[in-house]
């Protein structure tokens, strides 16, 4: 229990000062703890619903939100939100850790690549 609270507060941090949502790390520290794909990926959200919340609020008072750009994004994300476990259904744990796997890289090589090519900060 206090390893999960400690990896909560780390992925917390993470995820509310980059942005990530912190299922990139959730989802594989439970997977790693021995839980399945599927209900690893469902427990993550309770994490990340529990963290945006708070993290909301901290941008909100830091002045980082465009609340407009944010709610236009949501519209795709709700309904996306509903398609992706129904999909995820169909996808065994094998399968599901292979592909999580390769996004996990090719956004990392993604990101690592973008920071050579950003001629901002």
């Amino acid at each position: 229990m206090i390893t999960l609270v400690l990896v909560g507060l780390v992925v917390g941090i993470l995820s509310s000062g980059t942005g990530l949502g912190g299922g990139f790390l959730v989802v594989p520290l439970l997977i790693f703890l021995g839980r399945e794909a599927k209900l690893a990926v469902g427990t993550s959200f309770v994490f990340i619903f529990l963290v945006a919340i708070s993290s909301i609020l901290a941008h909100y008072r830091s002045g980082n939100i465009d609340l407009k750009t944010g709610l236009v994004l949501a519209l795709g994300g709700v309904v996306g939100a509903q398609i992706g476990p129904y999909l995820l259904q169909n996808v065994s744990d094998q399968n599901f850790k292979r592909f999580f796997s390769v996004f996990l890289v090719i956004t990392a090589v993604w990101l690592f690549a973008n920071s050579f090519s950003s001629s901002k900060g």
